[in-house]
């Protein structure tokens, strides 16, 4: 089974998805981290000099590479991966892939973002009373692709281990 988690920045995808990959004992592969590891650059050096056009279409490319491996494994995806490119049609074109949507609201997104904002490229100049307009504005742009994840799971006032054994109990 190839478990795929998606859902906007700070839903908690990666830290997650270690930890869920680990219980089932499968791999697990951060999107970002694979494209860095590809590019050879980070993901917000690949925007400033080969730009956002580029990034999707490497993005896109990747993804499919990732998907069409035989073994099974947990992929966290970048926040805005399922919006662009066809890759929520592409995710969902896969019988062995299994995609869940970890909803968070606008406040647990602001409560988890202001203790990481400078690692975020999207945020990190944003003022807190600008932020909560951009996280509303983009959950409102985003929510059509992720909602037609195979399911949907939400995060809101639970811990990294109650998220977990949810995710574990959906799949089961």
């Amino acid at each position: 089974m190839k478990i795929v988690l998606l859902g906007y920045m700070a839903s908690g995808k990666s830290t997650v998805g270690r930890i869920l990959a680990e219980k089932m004992q499968i791999s697990f592969i951060d999107l970002d981290a694979y494209i860095e590891e590809k590019e050879k650059m980070s993901v917000s050096d690949v925007f400033k000099e080969k730009g956002e056009i580029y990034f999707r279409k490497q993005e896109h490319i990747y993804l499919k590479a990732l998907l069409d491996k035989k073994e099974d494994f947990v992929l966290s995806l970048g926040g805005g991966t399922p919006c662009y490119a066809g890759n929520m049609n592409v995710l969902l074109s896969y019988d062995d892939v299994t995609s869940v949507y970890l909803k968070t609201s606008i406040n647990t997104i602001m409560e988890r973002l202001v203790n990481e904002k400078s690692q975020r490229p999207l945020v990190a100049r944003l003022h807190k009373d600008e932020l909560a307009e951009f996280i509303a504005k983009h959950l409102f742009e985003r929510s059509y692709y992720y909602n037609q994840a195979t399911h949907k799971l939400v995060v809101d006032n639970k811990d990294v281990r109650e998220t977990v054994e949810d995710l574990q109990f959906l799949l089961t």
